[in-house]
């Protein structure tokens, strides 16, 4: 259904610099799949998602790639033919803050309302009212709330708007970005099922756009795991949470706390991600990875395919045992005093 390839997008500083926000991302999306997109604060999740919808801000731009959906590609559409065509009606998106996406001076029901008619011309302003008093009910709200203002509405409940807005048209992809961001954890719980359900009536894809890897690991088919602007890992969930090959994604995973074992002291991964202005060569992740060697500061890893379609950027993926049993000890991950992690590492040699 949707197919990215080789997608590059850019952000320009004052100081005229580019930011590779996005940098040679290539991912697939089948229909009815859930798509988990994980990683850090500022790996480019967000970004990617925009460019899918080019919604992008005026210092932002899509530098090469394609966005292929249905074998049609985005990046050759005019803004006019991307509004009448895909948004809303093929391709919509659940915003990071709801209450933010949402306009204050207009009724949420209004604003739901205009979303419809301005796609769909042959329903009625009635016909609109009704499926958007249906989709309120069908996300836990009272039907009368439609005519209520944003300010009106708790986190969670204009969570929910947002949530309807974005569904009101039936779209064939769904976006969502961070969708219970801020909100408690019995409320995600309902908002997750609540879209799920949704998704489930209408037959949509979507890609749930996160840090946390509890929702994934509840919601999605896959996921792809993103660093310093590229994906770096991918998989069906269970390989990606049980069986994970790259060092980040370990990492990423030692934040994740377990129900069944008696600690529950998380491990972090050290240092910042890239800032991105100026790539280093090499891997990304070197400098805070601590199986790092030589080569990895120098050559950057390409992507290798394993069973099941699981693929990762890692010049040492098939260490993956040691990795693993390494990955899960405190110790392993203190840097040097120079930040710099410790490079004596065994070689793939002493590695079974």
């Amino acid at each position: 259904m949707l197919s990215i390839k080789n997608l590059h997008a850019n952000y320009q500083t004052d100081e005229q610099d580019y930011i590779h926000a996005v940098d040679g991302v290539d991912l697939e999306l089948g229909s009815n799949e859930t798509l988990g997109l994980v990683g850090e604060s500022g790996c480019g999740k967000t970004t990617l998602a925009k460019s899918l919808l080019r919604l992008l801000p005026t210092n932002g731009e899509i530098a090469e790639g394609a966005i292929e959906f249905n074998g049609l590609d985005l990046t050759d559409l005019s803004d006019k033919e991307l509004r009448k065509r895909i948004r809303w009606t093929e391709i919509s998106m659940i915003p990071q803050n709801a209450m933010n996406s949402l306009d204050p001076v207009h009724t949420v029901g209004e604003q739901i309302v205009q979303a419809i008619r301005t796609h769909d011309k042959t329903c009625s302003k009635e016909e609109a009212w009704e499926r958007t008093r249906k989709l309120f009910r069908n996300l836990g709200l009272e039907g009368n709330r439609v005519n209520d203002y944003p300010h009106q509405f708790s986190g969670g409940m204009a969570q929910r708007a947002a949530i309807a807005l974005a569904l009101c048209l039936e779209p064939s992809i769904i976006l969502a970005d961070e969708p219970t961001t801020a909100l408690d954890v019995v409320v995600q719980d309902q908002i997750l099922k609540m879209i799920e359900d949704v998704q489930s009536q209408i037959q949509s894809s979507m890609i749930m756009i996160t840090h946390d890897m509890s929702i994934v690991s509840e919601t999605c088919d896959t996921i792809a795991v993103m660093y310093g602007g590229e994906i770096i890992e991918y998989g069906d969930t269970e390989t990606i949470l049980k069986d994970p090959r790259h060092p980040y994604t370990l990492g990423m995973r030692n934040a994740f706390p377990s129900i069944t074992k008696d600690t529950q002291s998380l491990i972090s991964i050290p240092g910042t991600p890239p800032t991105l202005i100026e790539p280093e060569e090499g891997c990304k992740f070197a400098t805070r990875c601590p199986f790092a060697e030589e080569r990895c500061f120098d050559e950057s890893p390409p992507a290798v395919e394993y069973e099941g379609g699981h693929t990762v950027k890692c010049f040492f993926a098939d260490r993956k045992e040691y990795f693993q049993e390494e990955a899960a000890n405190r110790e392993t991950w203190i840097q040097e005093d120079d930040g710099q992690p410790d490079l004596d590492q065994p070689s793939g040699d002493d590695v079974e």
